[in-house]
């Protein structure tokens, strides 16, 4: 009866863990939800539209302003006027109202040689924050690949857990027989019931594991927790890698390799910035100007001007308490740091290079051997099998067997994943992962 309850709660399992996973969920619909809908690419989108913007807001440096001004004023006072040619009977005029009316078009146009490098500056930020957006992306690329696969090496785990128990519990009806007809002892059905009971906790463990990792998947995913979905149950991997080739890919399309190079022109462009505001500065201006005067009292009864202003202004700054020294050995200290940068980032990526890649031959070499050693081992749990069915071995011998297997199989498939995991760490470092197109 217990047995029976057992296998009843295994079905109950079984259901719970794919009967709603009606949709099979590829890895390239997977990378395209992705992209769509992961947070940190919407951010790193965002940020490049902000940095572009404040590029063409950089243009503004070099364009002319122009300014469209009118000015009224109205004046009302009693006023008493005295003229030298009669002082003695002064003009008295209660009330006299001046009016005022003023147009004016005013136009300025200043060049500075320190603007020009400053757009060109802004020019290349934004072409750093469009790399960094692509390095978002790939990171994404990659977290989903390596979520997706172990998802599918999680759901590998849980069918071989299965098979293992489907071996356990052949084994304990076997056991059951064997005890009921006197042919063996209690003691080992018993055992046999432990077994079961162990490899069944298992199973339910790894239960655990498929669904906290559709979790994390559904989490790069920017989905619900909640949302199910069947993946594919084989990993394919690619055929061969070579290290050259992905070294030559690395120093040309790994971003941010290209982002610390970016970073070298801006400090470039920052010290010659500096060094253009000793240039000389030219300011243009000119303006259009309407005058009307209107009064009651003074000399001027009325008054109207029309006319054009124009003029020009040339400035050197001859001394500025020497800031603009230190800015400049600040922006060369700043070019010697880029330099190392660079160095110190081809140096790691190179290692990097180096340490994946020897992971990723050994896995292969590994992988190899797993599948030869997992072939022995089947062909040894049948032949433990089928001597226990005859009595000649006993439920040791045969669960020494199954373990064997077991532990067979789950390192085979974990080799397996090792290499595609390894993979995908290679195709980011290369630059390859999702932008198969040399940059910019």
């Amino acid at each position: 009866m217990k047995k029976f309850l057992l296998i009843g709660f295994l079905g109950v399992i079984s259901c719970n863990l794919f009967a709603q996973q009606r949709e099979t969920l590829t890895f390239e619909q997977a990378v395209e939800i992705g992209l769509e809908n992961n947070f940190d690419v919407k951010i790193a989108t965002n940020q490049v539209l902000l940095t572009e913007n404040e590029r063409k807001i950089g243009t503004s440096l070099l364009m002319p302003t122009l300014d469209l001004n009118n000015t009224r004023g109205y004046r009302r006072e009693d006023t008493e006027q005295a003229f030298v040619s009669d002082p003695e009977n002064p003009r008295i005029i209660p009330g006299a109202q001046t009016r005022t009316n003023n147009y004016s078009l005013v136009g300025i146009y200043g060049f500075r040689a320190d603007a020009v490098v400053a757009l060109q500056r802004l020019g290349k930020l934004a072409e750093v924050s469009e790399l960094e957006a692509k390095v978002v992306i790939e990171n994404t690329v990659a977290a989903i690949a390596t979520a997706y696969y172990r998802l599918v090496l999680e759901q590998q785990r849980y069918e071989v857990l299965n098979t293992t128990l489907e071996l356990s519990n052949e084994r304990m009806e076997i056991a059951k027989a064997q005890y009921e007809f006197g042919r063996a002892s209690k003691r080992d059905f018993l055992a046999a019931q432990v077994d079961y009971n162990a490899d069944l906790t298992a199973l339910v463990s790894q239960e655990q594991v498929i669904q906290n990792s559709r979790v994390t998947l559904n989490e790069l995913l920017a989905l619900g927790p909640e949302n199910d979905f069947a993946v594919n149950d084989t990993i394919t991997v690619k055929e061969n890698l070579f290290l050259e080739d992905l070294r030559d890919n690395a120093f040309s399309n790994n971003k941010m390799f290209l982002v610390t190079q970016r970073m070298e022109n801006v400090a470039y462009l920052q010290l010659k910035e500096l060094r253009a505001q000793r240039l000389p500065t030219i300011t243009l201006n000119g303006s259009y100007n309407d005058n009307t005067l209107n009064s009651a009292a003074g000399f001027l009864l009325s008054n109207e001007q029309q006319g054009i202003n124009l003029g020009a202004t040339i400035s050197l700054n001859l001394f500025s308490g020497l800031s603009l020294n230190r800015r400049i050995q600040g922006a060369k200290i700043q070019i010697n740091n880029q330099r190392h940068l660079i160095e110190q980032f081809e140096n790691q990526l190179q290692a990097d290079l180096q340490r994946t890649f020897n992971t990723y031959e050994n896995s292969k070499r590994l992988l190899e051997i797993e599948k030869n050693n997992y072939e022995v081992a089947v062909e040894n749990s049948d032949i433990a099998l089928d001597r226990f069915r005859l009595g000649i071995a006993n439920y040791l011998e045969f669960r020494d067997a199954q373990v064997n297997r077991l532990q067979a199989e789950s390192r085979l498939i974990e080799s397996l994943y090792t290499i595609k995991e390894n993979e995908i760490e290679l195709m980011r470092l290369s630059g390859k992962i999702y932008f198969p197109e040399t940059a910019d």
